[in-house]
């Protein structure tokens, strides 16, 4: 059977998570934790990192944070996942959904600006399978319209658009470190602080409402509850496993990129033939091999090449059915616009195994399995 994923592991996760009880910390913010934060700062250029127990999380402290509130409005991309979401929903806020590029399947950033009311509060932009937005044009529209933004990078860790590392131009970026992304904690996330002024804030609403992390540093005698917070501190443990695979990021990357160059070179004849679509790049990207997909020609193809690949004991998949569309979507948000491409690619697109070491062997395995459909062979 070749998986669609197999959660990263470098081989010294154990060693590191043996470390951590032996440390007799194993509850948040322990070396580890204080390590990874390094490497996101140093990795991204942000002010601030802080880990999250997940991506959908780190995106509901910006909502709280931005101090988003019952009546608000914030622009969106419909194919997202329902996290994106999900943390402004809970904030009262209505979620405007926009049509996406055909291209990338990133938030068409020609359409965000008719979106605007004199209630938008923010965009979120989700920068899909790591490859950025078109963050200059997001950014001059959040400035005319004194608009916040909080990037769903929950993809794109180790991805940049100009040279700048994706996560870094809102107020906030969120990343994710579950068990199907580059790097993983199992469940787990990060929020990036890109402005200093939310990074006390960003302490207290994490710890629970107090001010405890300031407390361990020294600066307060105690530690006193300050405002509305929560329990967003992941286990030490995680953040142990994660730093792992942090120290070998590199490594992990150039493996991916391979097996993500290996499908694009094998696949380019059916594209060629206009068979299948392969995922386009911009210039001014630099992706980071989280996913490979192909499109099809309609949902009905896509059944058909999942189930003829199956046949072969390899485990493909769709992604998500866009939120404007679903039971809570129809009743939390509003789509701008025309649906010109959301539901079509949407339905178009399948995902291909992709994992670190995924082995040469197997992903030319899927690749012929594609060719073989296509060429009418069983």
């Amino acid at each position: 059977m070749i998986h669609f994923n197999i959660p990263p592991f470098y081989g010294t996760e154990e060693e590191k998570i043996h470390q951590a009880v032996l440390n007799h910390k194993i509850c948040g913010d322990g070396p580890f934790t204080k390590q990874c934060h390094q490497w996101i700062e140093e990795n991204t250029g942000c002010v601030k990192a802080l880990l999250t127990t997940s991506c959908t999380h780190a995106l509901e402290m910006a909502a709280l944070l931005l101090k988003i509130q019952p009546g608000d409005e914030v622009i969106m991309p419909s194919y997202t996942f329902v996290s994106t979401a999900n943390a402004f929903v809970l904030r009262g806020a209505k979620i405007v959904f926009t049509d996406i590029r055909p291209d990338t399947m990133n938030l068409d950033e020609k359409l965000i600006e008719s979106a605007v009311t004199e209630k938008t509060k923010a965009i979120a932009p989700m920068h899909y399978a790591g490859v950025g937005c078109e963050m200059d044009v997001i950014c001059a529209v959040a400035k005319k319209y004194n608009l916040f933004i909080v990037e769903d990078a929950a993809q794109a860790v180790k991805a940049s658009y100009k040279g700048k590392a994706l996560g870094t131009f809102g107020e906030f970026g969120c990343y994710s470190f579950h068990e199907t992304k580059n790097y993983s904690m199992g469940e787990g996330g990060a929020l990036l602080i890109n402005d200093p002024k939310y990074t006390d804030d960003a302490e207290i609403i994490r710890e629970k409402g107090t001010n405890r992390s300031q407390f361990w540093r020294g600066k307060v005698d105690k530690y006193r509850w300050i405002d509305y917070g929560s329990s967003y501190l992941p286990s030490e443990l995680n953040a142990a496993y994660l730093y792992a695979q942090l120290e070998h990021s590199e490594e992990i990357f150039n493996d991916r990129m391979e097996s993500w160059n290996r499908y694009y070179q094998g696949l380019g004849d059916l594209a060629s033939e206009h068979k299948i679509e392969l995922p386009y790049v911009p210039g001014e990207c630099l992706h980071n091999a989280h996913m490979f997909y192909i499109k099809v020609k309609d949902i009905e193809e896509r059944s058909d090449l999942i189930r003829f690949l199956k046949e072969r004991d390899i485990e493909t998949v769709f992604h998500y059915i866009p939120l404007h569309s679903s039971p809570a979507g129809l009743r939390l948000g509003r789509f701008h616009g025309e649906d010109r491409y959301t539901t079509r690619e949407s339905e178009r697109l399948l995902r291909l195994p992709m994992y670190y070491r995924l082995r040469p062997e197997d992903a030319d395995a899927v690749i012929q399995g594609i060719k073989d459909f296509y060429s009418g062979k069983k």
